[in-house]
């Protein structure tokens, strides 16, 4: 099992529109950095754990946790002329654009990213590095343990 950091703007999409998703579920769609691409196409495996994080808000950082629960497909939004993340050069036949569906486990209380800064234990967690800027990173077993037990 591997765990994941994955990133949502809240006026896009936010952990209480995970919450009142059918199924609690959602595809994971809209993710156009091939690094985070990759993560999703090449890493992810169904059960494994996720950080859902708001990102680009007044209080950016972990608002729940979920699960990945589909084997990678193709994000139809690379299709859809009108979709803000339509890419011309995606065919059907060959999608460039890749996505799994994440299922809610719980919503929590929040850990903004000030918090999550002032753990020695999360210091070399991929999120807090200066500059990065990636949607999705890989998560520690330690880094996994250490903030589901804080979320309690």
């Amino acid at each position: 099992m591997a765990y994941w950091l994955m990133k949502s703007e809240p006026d896009e999409f936010s952990i209480d529109d995970l919450v009142a998703a059918p199924k609690q579920s959602t595809p994971w769609f809209g993710v156009r950095n091939y690094m985070a691409r990759n993560y999703m196409r090449d890493s992810m495996k169904v059960g494994d754990g996720v950080l859902f994080y708001h990102s680009s808000c007044e209080v950016p950082g972990i608002y729940g946790l979920a699960k990945v629960s589909s084997t990678p497909y193709p994000d139809d939004s690379q299709f859809q002329k009108k979709s803000p993340y339509f890419d011309p050069k995606a065919k059907r036949e060959e999608p460039r654009w890749m996505l799994v569906d994440v299922k809610l486990d719980r919503k929590t209380r929040v850990m903004p990213l000030s918090e999550m800064r002032e753990h020695p234990e999360l210091a070399d967690m991929i999120t807090l590095k200066k500059g990065n800027r990636l949607s999705i990173t890989p998560v520690t077993p330690a880094e996994w343990k250490f903030i589901a037990n804080l979320l309690k």
